[in-house]
Order: structure tokens, then C-alpha cells, then sequence
């Protein structure tokens, strides 16, 4: 069995577990019917149409007719460095404050980008602290500590 287009076999089976994993917790609560749907009718069924079309696109992928097209190499540099900048925000929120820990996440992210430049980057983090700012702290009033609490902020 050949697979002939391996992007779409991946994804395939990429949705046939996600499918697996919310059909699974879905049916752990009760179920109800159509007309009155308990809390598992939606997560079993969503994950139970995801299980049908990943198995769906991951047949099409080993058909003779699919057009061939390879995956290219993992970069688990990538990975890290977005995944480890979302583990920094979360270290960094409450003892660096909204301002340090979001310039954080946005470089360490942004240096994770094949196309990554300095001056993009600050510019965007820039934008992106000042809105997180106003839509947050200014519009939602959520309470987050803003600046590093040895700063007495």
C-alpha cells in the first residue's frame, strides 16, 4: 500500500483522532436525543463525523488517482519556540506582569518564523501589547498584574 499523497493521509488521520478523542469523552455524559440533547450528543457527534471524513481523506490519499505530494521534515525548532513561548506567558504573567510576558510571547514566537526580521517583529509587538492592553485591561477590566511585581506596580 502506497501512500500517494501523504498531506492528505496525515491530515486524514490527524481528524480520525480528534474524532476518536471527543467521541470518546462525549460519551462518558448522557447522551439524550436529537430533540433533547444531553451534554455528550454534540462531542459524540461532531467526533464521530470527524472520524468518517478522516478516514475518508486518508483512503482518497492511498488511491492511484491522488495527486503525489510528500511531507516535508518536522522542524521541532519551530515547535519549541512556539510552544515554549506559550509556557514562558504563562510562567511569566503573574511575576513579569501583562507587558513583559506579551513582548515575550510575540518575539520568541515571531523568532520561530523562516521569514523573521527585527523591525517586523518589534513593530508587531508593539501593536500587539497595546491592543491586548485596551481590549484586557481598558475594555474588559480583567485584573492582571501589568508590570513586574518587584517594580511594587
Amino acid at each position: 500500500m502506497l501512500i500517494r499523497n501523504q498531506k492528505d493521509f496525515w491530515s486524514g488521520v490527524m481528524f480520525a483522532a480528534f474524532g476518536l478523542f471527543f467521541a470518546g469523552f462525549g460519551t462518558r455524559y448522557t447522551f439524550g436525543s436529537a430533540a433533547r440533547m444531553g451534554p455528550g450528543y454534540f462531542p459524540t457527534v461532531l467526533g464521530v463525523i470527524l472520524i468518517v471524513m478522516g478516514v475518508g481523506i486518508a483512503l482518497m490519499a492511498l488511491s492511484p488517482k491522488a495527486e503525489a505530494h510528500k511531507v516535508d521534515r518536522f522542524s521541532w525548532a519551530t515547535i519549541i519556540l512556539i510552544l515554549g513561548s506559550v509556557v514562558l506567558f504563562g510562567l511569566f504573567l503573574p511575576r513579569l506582569g501583562l507587558v513583559i510576558s506579551l513582548v515575550t510571547v510575540v518575539l520568541v514566537s515571531s523568532y520561530a518564523s523562516h521569514e523573521f526580521g527585527w523591525r517586523a517583529a518589534l513593530i508587531n509587538t508593539v501593536v500587539l501589547v497595546l491592543l491586548c492592553l485596551f481590549v484586557f485591561v481598558y475594555a474588559l477590566s480583567l485584573q492582571f498584574p501589568l508590570w513586574p511585581t518587584f517594580l511594587g506596580a
